[in-house]
Formats: C-alpha cells, sequence, structure tokens
C-alpha cells in the first residue's frame, strides 16, 4: 500500500502526470492520473490559471490577514454574489470545503437554525471525512446518531421518534453511488426534516450553471431547512468552499458567528481569481460541451468494465475486488503500466475496491487502456476473470 500512497509528481498535460518514487528525480515516469476530481478538467484550464495571475497583480496581495467581520477583499464579495446567482442560494465562500462543513456544525449542532431546540443529528454511515470528522464538535453539543448508508426507513423512525432531525450526508458520494434527494425531500415535508447536503463530486457535472446534483433538485428558493456546501476545488476547478443558505437570517447568522467565515480564513486572492475566471466558464457554451465530453467518457468505460455503478452517471467508478491485498497488488500493476487509481478498504473488511475517476480530459485511448489494464491484472492475480464472483 505505501507504493500507492503520497506519491510525489508534477502534472504535464491533460491528465498525465510525471510521477517520481520514492521521491527521487530519477526515478520518475509517467503516468496517467485516474484518481483526481477535477471532473470537467479545469484545474489547468487556461483562463483559471490567468484569472488567479490577474487577481494577485491588480490587488498586490494575495491574503489579508484581516477578520471577515472587519475588512473584506472586494472581488470576494463579488464572488459571492457571483456564485449566488449560480446555484440560486445566498452564497458563503470559505478557503476549503472542509472549513466550510467546519463552520456550520457548530451551529446546527447548537438549535439556532432549528427553532432553538437542539436536534438529533444523524449522519449517514458513508458520509465523507469532512463532515465525518466534525462528529465531536457536534456530540459535545447535542446527540448524534449514524445511520447505514441511505437508510430511508431507519432516518424516518428517527424523525417519527424526535421532534427535531438534522440528516447529514453527501449528494455524489466520494466512493461512488448517490444519495436519494427525491425521497429525503419526503421526509422533510412530513416531518420537518433539516437536511445538510455535501455536494461537493456533483457540482459542475450537472445542471446548466454546473449547479451539481442536489441543488437542481430543490424549489428555486432553497427554503430555510436545507443547506447544501460544496467544494470549488474539484469540478469547479477553482480552489475553496461553499456554504447555500436559504435563509436571509441564516446568511447574517453564519457570517457573524461562524468561526471559519468570521476569523481569518478567507479564500485567498489567486483563489478568488481562479473561482471568478471559472464562473465565466460556467456560465458559457464550454460547461456544456465539456459535461458532454465527460459523459461519453464514463460511458465508454462503462461498456468495457462492469461496476455496481454502471447505471448512474456519474464520474466514480468502483472495481470490486474482495481481498485487500489483491486489491493493492492490482492497483500496484496498474501503476507499474502507467495508470494512478486508488484502493479502497474502508469501512469494510474484505470488501476492498479500486476506485477510478474518470474526467473530461482523459484521452478515449487512456480510457481503453485502462480498461483491458484492469481486465488484465484482475485475472493476473486473482485467477479469476472480472467481474470476481
Amino acid at each position: 500500500m505505501a507504493s500507492l500512497m503520497t506519491v510525489r509528481g508534477d502534472p504535464t498535460t491533460g491528465r498525465t502526470t510525471t510521477s517520481w518514487s520514492n521521491g527521487l528525480p530519477a526515478s520518475r515516469s509517467q503516468v496517467v492520473d485516474f484518481v483526481g476530481c477535477s471532473y470537467l478538467g479545469l484545474d489547468n484550464h487556461p483562463a483559471i490559471i490567468a484569472g488567479a495571475i490577474e487577481a494577485i497583480e491588480v490587488h498586490r496581495s494575495l491574503q489579508w490577514s484581516h477578520a471577515r467581520t472587519r475588512l473584506n477583499f472586494d472581488p470576494l464579495g463579488e464572488l459571492e454574489d457571483i456564485l449566488s446567482g449560480i446555484f440560486c442560494a445566498r452564497v458563503l465562500a470559505f478557503s476549503s470545503g472542509m472549513l466550510a462543513n467546519l463552520g456550520a456544525m457548530p451551529i446546527l449542532a447548537s438549535g439556532q437554525l432549528t427553532g432553538g431546540s437542539k436536534p438529533l443529528v444523524v449522519f449517514d454511515q458513508s458520509a465523507q471525512i469532512s463532515l465525518a470528522y466534525h462528529k465531536p464538535v457536534v456530540a459535545a453539543e447535542t446527540r448524534v446518531e449514524t445511520i447505514g448508508h441511505n437508510d430511508i426507513d431507519a432516518l424516518e423512525g428517527l424523525c417519527r421518534d424526535n421532534s427535531v432531525v438534522v440528516y447529514v450526508c453527501d449528494g455524489v458520494c466520494s466512493a461512488g453511488g448517490y444519495s436519494p434527494i427525491k425521497e429525503l425531500r419526503q421526509l422533510q415535508e412530513r416531518y420537518g426534516l433539516f437536511l445538510y447536503i455535501d455536494d461537493s463530486h456533483g457540482i459542475s457535472i450537472f445542471g446548466d450553471r454546473g449547479e451539481g446534483f442536489a441543488r437542481p433538485q430543490f424549489p428555486h428558493v432553497l427554503g430555510e431547512r436545507t443547506i447544501i456546501s460544496a467544494s470549488l476545488s474539484k469540478g469547479f476547478g477553482a480552489s475553496g468552499g461553499v456554504l447555500m443558505l436559504g435563509a436571509a437570517d441564516h446568511e447574517e447568522l453564519f457570517r457573524r458567528h461562524s468561526l471559519p467565515y468570521a476569523a481569518s480564513m478567507a479564500p485567498n486572492l489567486a483563489a478568488i481569481g481562479a473561482a471568478i475566471a471559472s464562473c465565466k466558464i460556467h456560465r458559457s457554451a464550454e460547461l456544456g460541451q465539456r459535461q458532454r465530453r465527460l459523459k461519453q467518457r464514463i460511458d465508454l468505460f462503462d461498456r468495457r468494465v462492469a461496476t455496481a455503478e454502471q447505471c448512474n452517471s456519474f464520474p466514480i467508478r468502483t472495481i470490486a475486488i474482495g481481498s485487500e491485498t489483491n486489491a493493492i497488488a492490482i492497483a500496484k500493476g496498474l501503476l507499474d503500466c502507467g495508470f494512478y487509481t486508488s484502493v479502497a478498504v474502508f469501512p469494510t473488511p474484505g470488501m476492498a475496491r479500486i476506485r477510478v475517476c474518470i474526467t473530461a480530459e482523459h484521452e478515449v485511448r487512456d480510457i481503453e487502456r485502462l480498461c483491458d489494464g484492469i481486465l488484465q491484472k484482475t485475472t493476473e492475480t486473482t485467477g479469476k476473470p472480472y467481474p470476481l464472483r
């Protein structure tokens, strides 16, 4: 596993990276990156890079060490206004998605968003680390429960037995799959369920303006019982994180009392300039072109390799192997062939998977060669043809 972790490298063109084994430049080789989350290939877009550089050059600064309750970069206000228009919500920008979630969790637990009553906060078992990491913070204020992935029946039972419930989950899951937003909204309408959804892996790849997977499934006005968080560092191709709020009083509350927002943790000027440039792409025809290109590459992969995610339109695919030892050996074999994938062994022992992230920037020939490699290395390692039975 060590040979697959913390690999050093330099990006070259598209999804190709020069990697350094053991950190030694003399051992560098070319690999195609299938672990990155820049699903539309915007992370090295010339306009986004130029936006970051221009923002620094124009304002002659990188970071203001001011609390945002005092002084703010004017371009940061411009960015929040533009994002509010794209997402049809009251958007607050943070320097990362992790900090956006950190800024929200204590306020959720306090009951300030639920009429002064401290809620039962329910986490989906598969919620990504940027959500699950904050459980102790929430538990210090109120009761916390964790339920099985997408277990709507268990969630409804908790809604029946508790007057105020908050549910925390991902929109698009980092290990493949997605949350049943339609069913969650039905529980919201029936019981007043408060939804906190991190859609970091859905932003940009869905929606006419890249609104994401979750946001289009809610009314034009988001409402006071839903918060959507997201990263601007994945499909969006820039840097930072956001909270989408649906109520003016919630916005005021967060601006004053969310510590990562109010303290000196604002996005720096390079991040702001990059994000504004990405917004321009999101409001142009290029976004749709890249979304279609991504879908074509997902379809190509699905025609060659069967996965549990084959019926969905998300860019994350997982190759079910089972044995952790075999999964690591297969991923190492793929790396030796020039394809960098990752191994997922958590949370269930004996159900290891190889995780593949497909992007619009992957060349067709590289996806075809990766698929050939997966089928070949799986057979060589396990002695059985893929898919394993």
